[in-house]
């Protein structure tokens, strides 16, 4: 029997030395990983601009349309404002490409025209007045109408 108990404890001691190597070669991986995007995110530049929309469905087709640029890492349009924000890597694309990206898919923008093509192809929802202000700051909602005259 005694043979036995030492066979098992020096087994258990064999895994556990195992472990403590396998847990301590992870650790150092896990540390190394965030330094690389510590020095990715350095790279990343912030942009704000206005983008003409009406609903939801605008959002989603806007925010795929900035995301589609090679380089953007994160893109928010706001229905309200009609502003987006967007995070981009500028050692990859730059503002224009994004305008230039969401007016193909035919929302205005402050530097681009959206393309006419792609506007008559948007659903009846998205259709946009295309006299509407953009960039607002958010103190007025769409909806609320008292700054008219009437």
């Amino acid at each position: 029997m005694n043979f036995s108990n030492k066979h098992v404890i020096l087994g258990v001691a064999l895994l556990a030395a195992i472990g403590f190597t396998s847990c301590k070669n992870e650790a150092k991986q896990e540390t190394e990983t965030p330094t690389t995007e510590v020095s990715q995110e350095l790279a990343m530049a912030d942009l704000s601009f206005g983008v003409r929309g009406n609903c939801g469905m605008c959002k989603s087709t806007i925010e795929k349309a900035a995301n589609g640029v090679e380089g953007v890492a994160s893109a928010n349009w706001d229905v309200d404002k009609k502003k987006i924000d967007v995070t981009f890597d500028d050692t990859k694309t730059d503002a224009m490409a994004i305008h230039n990206a969401i007016a193909a898919s035919g929302y205005d923008t402050e530097k681009a025209t959206g393309d006419l093509d792609a506007y008559e192809n948007l659903p009846g929802c998205c259709k946009y007045d295309h006299d509407m202000e953009m960039n607002q700051s958010g103190d007025m909602k769409a909806e609320d109408h008292t700054n008219h005259d009437g």
